[in-house]
């Protein structure tokens, strides 16, 4: 028994005339002059009923309009513009209308999208958004780049690129202006809040290669790690640098701290890995979306890497989704003490569609939530205790004198060094305190968590 025949809707009509009046070159305007079929027989509404079209069903007029408007375009603009360009243009609008993530991928932006989660890539090392105002905002400068090196901050807003108002540009295209060989110039103005008036700044593009993860010890048993963002290969990374941390270190770490400041995010996967390496077992984090896949749950696997040693998360306003996915996992799960500012808020997960080999768009398809149910979206991880980004500038004391000083001294009789009064101004304590308070802070707070003897369940109050 063949297939009964499908039946086409008034929308897919139009669009297939639509199609058919470009391709044999007739105006799309012969499409709305047409005399339309007798309207069948219908009850008249009152005039407070609103007449919604069938759900899935696109509005017949708001579509006649738009071949309207495509037409009057293609016909009276004042420069030739092809069909193909305005109706990559509509598609573009399409996407950007819906929030700021969303967006079409050229075949550059696509290509840019592929460099991006493998860390390489010619720029000057700028982690951008669209700003509500028109202009582009700085979600974070990455580490070991020129941007950074400049001293370009998260939350920066860029005016002009090279002389040129981005007002009103597409995000991509400031992008892509922001890019270039390696060696030349680029001159960005910039507003910035607490700083009276726009001012510029010359940055020297160079080849940039985001080293996602690195590793020091910060002091005798207590190790740091910093993700500067999440790649393809970040998970692995991760547990090669810990390994190598244990190494460094001589001994089992007594605690970590995690560095997740100015990470604008990436590959969800990587997120994940990374949170199951603190986690033995349990919910990381679970998606939900309008369609089947999109609804997604993610769990760790037995096994904590640390073997249940105190953490403390760093974060602050550059820590942006994958980066808020580890934090609030390990936050619900009471694994670490979250110290910062409250991070970036952006709780929702985007898709890749390939629409062809060299084409795509990026769809925002759902909206994570963190073990205990949270959206972060528009809101943020907050902190379990807020430390604010702080230069401290050292009250130094007068000439001090200590036994040490002292001519004829005794010897300390353990045999250890000495603790005179240069000794105690060349501390590292105090270098650290000086370079990055928030840091030194959490070293703090790692120290007091070892000594008491509490676990990050009882230090902190997620």
């Amino acid at each position: 028994m063949p297939a009964p025949m499908p039946r086409t809707s008034p929308l897919g009509l139009l669009l297939a005339s639509f199609a058919l009046a470009l391709a044999c070159g007739l105006s799309p305007q012969a499409l709305l002059a047409a005399d339309p079929p007798p309207p069948a027989p219908a009850v008249t509404p009152s005039p407070n009923d609103a007449v919604e079209p069938p759900e899935g069903v696109l509005p017949l007029q708001d579509l006649r309009i738009f071949v309207e408007v495509f037409n009057q375009i293609r016909s009276a603009y004042v420069e030739k513009v092809d069909d193909r360009t305005l109706l990559e243009n509509a598609i573009k609008g399409m996407l950007n209308g819906l929030d700021p993530h969303s967006a079409y991928l050229d075949k550059d932006s696509f290509a840019e999208l592929r460099e991006s989660t493998t860390g390489e890539f010619g720029g000057v090392g700028l982690e951008v958004g669209a700003e509500s105002g028109g202009f582009v905002r700085v979600i974070t400068p990455i580490d070991d780049t020129p941007a950074k090196a400049a001293g370009m901050e998260s939350g920066d807003i860029i005016i002009k690129i090279d002389g040129k108002s981005v007002k009103g540009m597409e995000l991509d295209k400031a992008v892509d202006l922001m890019r270039g060989a390696k060696g030349s110039k680029i001159i960005l103005t910039v507003l910035r809040e607490g700083v009276q008036g726009p001012f510029e700044v010359t940055l020297v593009r160079d080849l940039i290669k985001v080293r996602s993860v690195r590793q020091r010890v910060l002091s005798p048993g207590f190790g740091y790690m910093r993700i500067a963002q999440f790649q393809s290969e970040t998970g692995k990374d991760f547990v090669k640098a810990l390994d190598a941390l244990r190494s460094a270190n001589k001994s089992a770490l007594k605690g970590m701290v995690l560095d997740l400041r100015n990470n604008p995010g990436g590959i969800l996967q990587a997120s994940v890995e990374v949170a199951d390496a603190f986690l033995d077992g349990g919910l990381v984090v679970y998606t939900e979306g309008r369609i089947e896949n999109a609804s997604t749950r993610f769990s760790a696997q037995p096994g904590d890497l640390l073997d249940g040693a105190p953490i403390v998360v760093l974060i602050n306003g550059g820590t942006a989704s994958a980066s808020e996915i580890v934090a609030g996992a390990l936050q619900d799960h009471q694994r670490a003490v979250v110290v910062g500012t409250d991070s970036f808020g952006k709780g929702s997960v985007q898709t890749v569609l390939p629409l062809a080999e060299d084409r795509a768009i990026k769809l925002t398809t759902a909206r994570y939530f963190t073990p205990s149910g949270r959206s972060i979206q528009a809101l943020g991880i907050k902190p379990d205790i807020v430390v604010e980004r702080a230069t401290l500038t050292p009250v130094k004391p007068g000439p001090s004198l200590t036994e040490a000083d002292l001519d004829g001294h005794l010897s300390n009789g353990n045999g250890k060094g000495e603790n005179g009064s240069k000794e105690r101004a060349d501390s590292k304590a105090d270098s650290l305190r000086e370079q990055d308070y928030q840091l030194y802070e959490a070293l703090n707070l790692l120290r007091a968590m070892v000594l008491s003897g509490k676990s990050p369940q009882t230090a902190g109050s997620p």
